[in-house]
């Protein structure tokens, strides 16, 4: 299992403008094989700060999420919403255990 952990900021004036874009990324991605988590959420105390957490069920679902249409056209997105810090960090995981 896969995981990506981290943020991407955009200035928090384009954050409502952002949404749909983020919205169609996030849907695209739940819907595709392998995907088991993915989701955006926004930083209750930076705001533009949109915290990134996904999980993939290995690096071939991964590698078809990155040849994506939505992923092309989230990346297309960027210039005029501004996004241009990144940080995602991968890492692999074995499988869950419950705490």
């Amino acid at each position: 299992m896969l995981l990506i952990i981290g943020t991407i900021r955009l200035p928090p004036n384009k954050l409502e403008e952002g949404k749909p874009a983020m919205e169609r990324m996030v849907s695209g991605s739940r819907a595709e094989s392998g995907c088991i988590q993915y989701s955006y959420a926004q930083d209750v105390f930076d705001a533009g700060l949109i915290r990134v957490t996904e999980v993939w069920s290995d690096r071939a679902a991964l590698d078809a999420h990155f040849r994506s249409p939505h992923i092309a056209d989230w990346r297309a997105s960027w210039p005029a919403l501004g996004i241009g810090e990144r940080n995602l960090v991968l890492y692999e995981a074995g499988e869950p255990m419950p705490t």
